[in-house]
């Protein structure tokens, strides 16, 4: 089944996405006065959820680091690698590059959500992949973060509309 991760390349791509939205935030938070508070607060999120995979990944052990995910049909395996092409989203773009200058506080809330949504989507295999002793727990605990962070949002997004 062609290429497989292990648990080190997963918490680095889960790490590259956590550096994209905090960039993201804050490129965002100085465009947008009227909701500078609640990007930066965000930012400072994503900042800590980079520092908890960057944990996490310090931690393996060699066997751990190992590509033996159980995944007899490889879905797994393979929504990882659709991930990793860019083709559900690119951890390794840009993430100010969908800052085009043109937006308003409403699309910029909007884009937040649907970067929130794609992370969530990630978190969710990656937990497929995080064994119960290296910290599926905590990843987890970011899936739930990471909806807490669509309903501050969109509670954002209602007031401003």
């Amino acid at each position: 089944m062609g290429v497989t991760f292990n648990a080190d390349e997963v918490f680095e791509m889960a790490e590259q996405i956590e550096r994209n939205g905090a960039k993201f935030y804050r490129a965002a938070a100085e465009k947008f006065p009227a909701i500078r508070q609640v990007l930066l607060d965000l930012a400072s999120m994503e900042d800590e959820h980079e520092k908890t995979f960057a944990d996490m990944r310090a931690r393996l052990s060699g066997r751990e680091e190992d590509p033996k995910v159980f995944d007899p049909g490889g879905e797994v395996q393979m929504y990882l690698r659709v991930i990793a092409d860019g083709e559900v989203f690119n951890v390794k773009a840009e993430a100010t590059e969908q800052l085009k200058g043109q937006e308003t506080a409403v699309g910029i809330l909007e884009i937040a959500i649907g970067m929130e949504k794609e992370s969530i989507a990630f978190y969710a295999g990656l937990k497929e992949c995080v064994p119960p002793r290296a910290g599926r727990d905590k990843v987890e605990a970011i899936v739930r973060e990471e909806f807490s962070h669509i309903a501050i949002l969109n509670e954002k997004l209602s007031a401003l509309k």
